[in-house]
């Protein structure tokens, strides 16, 4: 062999290798943009989920305040049927 067709196969394996590393490299990159894709999404249900659950929790808080209040009003009722000589 001469020493063009030397250069010819080995500029032939360069670009082939290269092209092999391109593609890895490509896939490389698309999972990467993925995984961080994904990742963000799971981000944004997690955010949405804080929020419902910080919704949810002043929900029961009012429903804490109120059932106290009626509490209170009850005991208020019971103590006027008393007064006024009835049986609660």
């Amino acid at each position: 062999m001469d020493a063009t067709t030397i250069g010819a196969v080995l500029a032939l394996a360069g670009v082939l290798s290269g092209s092999v590393v391109a593609y890895l490299g490509k896939r490389g990159e698309n999972t990467t943009t993925r995984m961080n894709s994904e990742l963000d999404q799971i981000q944004e249900e997690r955010d949405k989920l804080r929020e419902q659950l910080a919704a949810r929790d002043q929900k029961i808080e009012g429903l804490l305040e109120q059932r106290v209040a009626d509490q209170v009003e009850i005991a208020r009722l019971r103590v006027k049927v008393v007064n006024l000589g009835g049986d609660p």
